[in-house]
């Protein structure tokens, strides 16, 4: 009996302390439950579905319960149970299907909407289509939510917003890529748990939140504009939806949403998960990106010499024919070019493959510019036409070519990883060619069609790792995170302090991502470490500091092997000079974490309280401050009460702590 009492008590006082982040059984019940009640099964539902639209000028919510209705479930797997409700509307054809999956391991729900036509004629107007519309019950909300990558040091900066009694918030993605401006990921906070909610498009979305005046919240989200007709045979796909309930702490709720990315949506080539890699690349040294053969391979042999040889070394934009004078931007001729690489790009990836290291190629297969070999030869495939533009992705033809070439690329110059940039904004043309009674269509194939030409090349080469790199973080979406990793989170890169923000706001959604930095200090290199993470330098000039660089490699592989598991801010978000900045990985299953502090440039205080959260409070660890070489022994429960002290006398300076369970 007191055997039992005393385990009762340190799983009590496990989730107080915060370190129990394995979802509970009566997390993925209440989860369970939500879903079944809105989808069900074969045994049906006893609620409003979470999603709506309007048909013909009237709102789902008048007519779907006349309509048909089949429902099912099947099991997928060990982990997913998949339900689906199809709506059939015997008046005009218009069939309405609900896709539904509910994982078993996690409190997590997802679900997206198809619209088919299986009518003779044109069907009424189909508008305002909201994947994601429902309302939950909690008294008080707060709204947790996150700046998208503006490429700027704010981007991925956390926001809690309360939402007290008629409250709306809005928000949206900007100029068609997903993760400009708006942020999809948010987390609603109750006073006895919440949930985060996650719309995945990849184009334009937008959601709201709106508060009445008792205890209720209602979200609604999905694509920011529908209004169109579907021709007979014709259907269309919505954006994802995802809601994940939590009991308890929200930041706990991050963690768990971190192990759900890892287990279920991280992409797996080879059917392995991707480990932490370190890049190189020479690109940036060379003006207007005009890398060449002989270029790459100095580089890249210099760094060997200096026993810093990379994972991956990227071969950056411009490795194509470009007029010297507009230089990588003049995309739209995917073939290296010749006089720069006369052995075409396989000398490079033969080079790199004899040394051990993988070979990343960047590609921009959307954006077209003029007088390039797709803007001659196909104006009829670009919103531009010969004066170039978006690439029409959504015409079948169109997607069959540069599917076809990315694919002989891939195959013949030995590519990989492949590197896909998007440096458009697609909204404008997208909208520009969609009629009155079509508005929404032409984005909808657009995504759709990136979607397929992704999983084409995926089929096709089952190793395959795909970078996303629109802009840096503009396209970082659920779905496109399920099928590539985003090597470069931000094109707001070196910066020190934005880096540190992009690190402490990002690392609560997206647990694999990456950037680099330049060859300069610990404080600016610590403060761009992540699971992947690129370390440059000219090799050409004299007074580069190679020990530096072999120290803060070392440093990056030790850390590597705790970054991706759970995150914890251990100071309030700022990006202002005069402060500190710190957070925490932990691993509970190994009982090992680090600590990463920050002084900045105009912080008067050199010392700093750390309190490390995820703690057993009742075992032991051993607390090593790296910079000094000091350690010393403490229970969990003091370390999370009293915490550590960290002095750092240099302005700006930065230092790490570890600690690892000893009993």
């Amino acid at each position: 009996m007191q055997t039992h009492f005393g385990l009762m008590l340190v799983a009590l006082v496990a989730a107080a302390a915060g370190w129990a982040v394995t979802p509970t059984s009566a997390e993925i019940a209440r989860a369970h439950e939500w879903s079944a009640a809105r989808f069900g099964g074969r045994k049906g539902a006893t609620a409003d579905p979470p999603f709506s639209f309007t048909y013909d000028g009237h709102p789902s919510a008048e007519f779907l319960k006349t309509w048909n209705v089949k429902r099912s479930e099947r099991k997928l797997d060990s982990a997913r149970t998949e339900r689906v409700a199809t709506y059939s509307d015997p008046a005009t054809g218009l069939v309405v299907t609900c896709h539904a999956i509910e994982y078993r391991d996690f409190p997590t729900v997802e679900w997206t909407l198809r619209f088919k036509n299986t009518g003779a004629t044109d069907t009424p107007i189909l508008s305002d289509i909201r994947p994601l519309d429902t309302t939950f019950t909690g008294g008080e909300f707060k709204l947790h939510y996150h700046t998208g990558d503006n490429c700027t040091a704010d981007s991925y900066a956390p926001h809690v917003e309360v939402m007290g009694p008629n409250a709306v918030k809005q928000v949206a993605s900007a100029g068609g890529r997903p993760t400009t401006g708006g942020y999809p990921y948010f987390n609603v906070e109750m006073p006895a748990g919440g949930v985060i909610v996650v719309i995945s498009w990849g184009g334009q979305w937008s959601a709201e939140f709106q508060r009445d005046g008792a205890k209720t919240l209602r979200v609604r989200a999905g694509q920011e504009l529908t209004h169109f007709t579907l021709h007979p045979g014709e259907d269309v796909g919505s954006p994802l939806a995802v809601l994940q309930f939590y009991d308890g702490d929200w930041i706990r709720s991050q963690n768990i949403w971190r192990r759900w990315m890892i287990a279920h949506n991280l992409p797996r080539p080879g059917g392995k998960l991707p480990s932490p890699f370190r890049y190189g690349c020479d690109g940036d040294f060379f003006p207007g990106l005009m890398t060449n053969e002989e270029g790459e391979k100095q580089f890249i042999n210099r760094f060997c010499e200096e026993g810093l040889t990379p994972d991956t070394w990227d071969v950056d934009a411009g490795w194509y024919p470009c007029d010297p004078r507009i230089g990588w931007p003049q995309v739209g001729t995917w073939a290296p070019e010749p006089k720069r690489y006369p052995n075409g790009l396989k000398a490079v990836s033969d080079h790199l493959h004899s040394k051990g290291i993988k070979l990343i190629l960047w590609f921009e297969p959307e954006r077209v510019f003029a007088g390039t070999w797709l803007a001659r030869n196909h104006p009829e495939w670009i919103y531009g036409g010969a004066e170039g533009g978006l690439l029409k992705l959504g015409v079948l033809e169109c997607r069959k070519w540069i599917t076809d070439r990315v694919d002989n690329l891939i195959t013949t110059q030995g590519v990989d990883i492949y590197r896909q940039d998007f440096n458009i904004a697609p909204l404008d043309y997208w909208r520009a060619n969609d009629a009155e009674d079509r508005q929404g269509i032409t984005e909808i194939r657009h995504v759709e069609a990136y979607y397929a030409f992704w999983d084409d090349l995926r089929r096709r080469h089952p190793n395959l790792l795909i970078d996303t790199c629109a802009s840096g973080g503009r396209r970082n979406n659920l779905e496109t995170l399920r099928r590539s990793v985003p090597i470069l989170r931000s094109d707001y890169v070196s910066e020190p302090i934005g880096n540190q923000g992009h690190t402490y706001g990002l690392s609560m959604w997206v647990p694999f991502y990456g950037t680099g930095q330049y060859l300069t200090d610990a404080y600016k290199i610590r403060s761009c470490m992540a699971p992947i993470f690129g370390l440059g330098t000219d090799v050409r000039k004299e007074g580069n500091d190679w020990d530096l660089a072999r120290q803060m490699v070392k440093e990056w592989r030790w850390l590597t092997g705790i970054m991706l598991g759970d995150f914890y801010p251990l100071t309030p978000y700022s990006l202002e000079k005069n402060a500190w900045i710190a957070w925490e990985f932990d691993l509970p299953e190994k009982g090992e974490g680090v600590a990463l502090a920050f002084r900045r440039d105009d912080c008067a205080e050199e010392s700093l309280v750390l309190r490390p959260q995820g703690l057993d409070p009742m075992a032991t660890y051993l607390v090593e401050y790296k910079d000094t070489g000091k350690s010393e022994k403490m229970t969990g429960k003091r370390l999370a009460d009293d915490g550590v002290t960290v002095t750092v006398p240099d302005r700006p300076g930065s230092t790490i702590v570890s600690y690892r369970r000893i009993r």
